[in-house]
C-alpha cells in the first residue's frame, strides 16, 4: 500500500483532531447514510430531486445576498442609486442581482413543484403531516423572500406593491392600523418602510426559513423518505409503520444513488439560472420611486400576479374578501390537507379528484398570471402627447373632423384608447368605432362614462357642447373608407331626406 505523503498525514491528523472534538462524523454521516426505500434508486427517484434543488437555489440566495448587502445602501435617498451602481458601475454587479433574482425564481418554482409532486403522490400521510405542514409554512417564507426583495428595489413597482400591502394590512379589524404603522414604520411611505423591509428580507424571513428548514429536514430523518407509490397499496395507521421499517431493511444508504440523483439534476438547475441571469440580466429597477408620477404602471412580482389579476377582474365589494379572507381560507386548506386525507391509497392513478385539483388550480393560476401579466390594467398615461393620431385618419377629415381630433388628443382621450393599434389599451380600440355605435351612442358614452361606475368615466361635465360636437363628428369619421357610420338605414334614403342617426354628422370628406 502506497504511504501517504508528510503532508496529507498532517492533513489527516488535523481532520481527526477536529472530528474528535466536534463529533461530526458521529452526527452527520447517519444523516447522510440513513437508509431509504430501494425503489428510490430506480425511475421514479427522479421525483425526489426538487427538494434538493430548492435547498440549492437557497444557498445561491443567501451567497449572492452576502454579496448584494455589501454594496446596497437601505436608505430611501440611496437605495436607486446604489442599484443603479451595482448595475453599471461594480464590476459583475448586474450578474450577482441576476442571479439573486432568477435563484429566487428558481426557489419558488422548485418549492411548488415539489408540493404537487408530494400532494400528487400521496406523500403527505401518516405519518409525515406534520412534514407537510412545516412544507406550507416554507412556501409562504418564500414568497415573503420574493415579495420582499422586490420592495428593496425602491421602484414603483416596490413603491405601490408596498401601498398596496399596506391597505390590505389596513383592512384587517381592530389591528389593521397597527400593523400598518409597524410595516411602514410609520404613517406615510419613506425611508423607514425601506428599512423595516430590508430587515424583514435580510434578517426575519430568513431566519424563520432557516428554522423551519432545519424542522422540515429533522422531520424527513425522523418519520424517512416515502417510497414510490404503487396502485393498490394503501396507508394505514395501524400497520403502516411495521411495512415501512420492512422496506428499510432492503433499503439503500441516502449516501448513493438517491444523492447522485439530487446532486446531478441541482446541478443542472444551477446551470439553467446562470445562462438565464447572464442572457437577460437584473430585473430593474425602472424609475425613481415618485409617489406622482404619472406614467409609473406598477404590477407585482409574477408569483402574485394571479392575485393582482383576481382584484382587478373583481367588484370593489369582494376586495377585502379577496385580500384578506381568501388567503386565510387557502392557507387553512392546505394545512389540512394530510389530516383530512392522511389514509389510503397513494397512487395518482387511483385519485383522480387529486389529479383534478391540481389540473384546475395551476389552469386558473395560470390564465390569471398571464391576464396579470399582459391586461392594460392602468391607462398609458402620456399616450395623448407621444402618440400622434395616425395621418390616413385624418388627411381626408373636414375642418370639424380635424379639430374633433384635437379634442380627442388633448381630452386625453389617446391615454386608455387605441387608434390603429398606437395608445393606451384600457379601453377599445377606436379605429373602426364609427361603424359600431351611432351619434346618440357615442354622446351618451362621453357624456356618461360606462354604467354602474365601470372602465370609462363620464365627461359631460369636462367637455363643452361645442367639444362635444366636433369630438363625435371626429369618433363618426373613424371607419373604413366608403363605409356608412353606424346607424344608417339600409334602404337607401329618398331624395332630401337625411339618413336616420346621421342627420347632424358630416360625411362630405371634400370640405377639407
Amino acid at each position: 500500500m502506497k504511504q501517504d505523503s508528510p503532508m496529507m498525514q498532517h492533513l489527516k491528523h488535523a481532520a481527526a483532531w477536529c472530528d474528535h472534538r466536534l463529533g461530526i462524523s458521529e452526527v452527520w454521516l447517519p444523516m447522510m447514510r440513513h437508509p431509504v426505500p430501494k425503489s428510490v434508486e430506480g425511475p421514479m427517484g427522479w421525483w425526489y430531486v426538487f427538494g434538493s434543488a430548492s435547498l440549492t437555489f437557497l444557498m445561491i440566495q443567501i451567497l449572492t445576498g452576502i454579496g448584494l448587502a455589501m454594496v446596497y445602501v437601505p436608505s430611501a435617498s440611496e437605495a436607486y442609486e446604489s442599484l443603479l451602481y451595482l448595475d453599471y458601475e461594480q464590476p459583475l454587479g448586474w450578474f450577482l442581482r441576476a442571479l439573486h433574482y432568477y435563484a429566487g425564481s428558481g426557489m419558488v418554482v422548485m418549492v411548488l413543484v415539489h408540493m404537487t409532486q408530494v400532494f400528487l403522490q400521496g406523500a403527505y400521510k401518516y405519518p409525515r403531516e406534520l412534514t407537510w405542514v412545516v412544507g406550507v409554512f416554507l412556501l409562504l417564507c418564500v414568497l415573503g423572500m420574493f415579495f420582499s426583495g422586490q420592495i428593496l428595489r425602491w421602484d414603483p413597482d416596490a413603491y405601490w406593491g408596498l401601498a398596496v400591502a399596506g391597505s390590505m394590512a389596513g383592512r384587517v379589524p381592530f389591528l389593521g392600523p397597527v400593523i400598518v404603522h409597524t410595516l411602514l414604520g410609520g404613517d406615510i411611505i419613506g425611508g423607514e418602510s425601506l428599512s423595516r423591509f430590508f430587515t424583514l428580507h435580510v434578517f426575519v424571513i430568513p431566519g424563520a426559513l432557516l428554522g423551519l428548514l432545519a424542522v422540515h429536514l429533522w422531520l424527513v430523518l425522523r418519520c424517512g423518505v416515502s417510497k414510490p407509490p404503487r396502485p393498490g397499496e394503501s396507508v394505514d395507521p395501524r400497520t403502516y409503520d411495521a411495512e415501512y421499517e420492512q422496506e428499510l431493511k432492503n433499503g439503500v444508504p441516502f449516501l448513493g444513488e438517491a444523492m447522485v440523483k439530487d446532486m446531478l439534476f441541482s446541478a443542472l438547475a444551477t446551470i439553467v439560472v446562470v445562462l438565464i441571469a447572464s442572457i437577460l440580466g437584473p430585473k430593474g429597477p425602472t424609475d425613481p420611486p415618485l409617489p406622482t408620477m404619472g406614467g409609473a404602471n406598477p404590477r407585482p412580482e409574477w408569483p402574485f400576479l394571479w392575485i393582482f389579476a383576481m382584484l382587478a377582474l373583481s367588484p370593489r365589494d369582494v376586495e377585502t374578501f379577496i385580500m384578506l379572507v381568501f388567503p386565510v381560507v387557502v392557507i387553512v386548506i392546505l394545512v389540512l390537507v394530510p389530516f383530512v386525507s392522511n389514509r389510503g391509497e397513494r397512487s395518482p392513478s387511483r385519485r383522480p379528484v387529486a389529479v383534478l385539483v391540481v389540473i384546475v388550480t395551476y389552469t386558473a393560476l395560470g390564465v390569471l398570471t398571464y391576464l396579470g401579466a399582459t391586461a392594460p390594467w392602468s391607462p398609458k398615461m402620456h399616450a395623448w402627447t407621444g402618440d400622434a393620431i395616425p395621418v390616413s385618419m385624418v388627411e381626408r377629415s373636414n375642418v370639424s373632423e380635424l379639430v374633433g381630433s384635437t379634442v380627442f388628443q388633448y381630452k386625453n382621450c389617446r391615454n386608455c384608447h387605441a387608434l390603429d393599434g398606437i395608445g393606451g389599451r384600457r379601453g377599445p380600440d377606436l379605429t373602426d368605432v364609427g361603424t359600431r355605435l351611432t351619434r346618440d351612442q357615442l354622446i351618451d358614452q362621453v357624456s356618461n362614462g360606462t354604467p354602474g361606475g365601470g372602465l370609462m368615466p363620464a365627461f359631460g361635465k369636462q367637455i363643452t357642447p361645442a367639444e362635444m360636437t366636433i369630438l363625435v363628428d371626429f369618433l363618426v369619421s373613424l371607419r373604413p373608407e366608403g363605409t356608412k357610420p353606424a346607424g344608417w338605414a339600409t334602404p337607401e334614403p329618398s331624395l332630401g331626406e337625411a339618413p336616420p342617426q346621421a342627420a347632424a354628422s358630416t360625411d362630405d370628406r371634400d370640405e377639407t
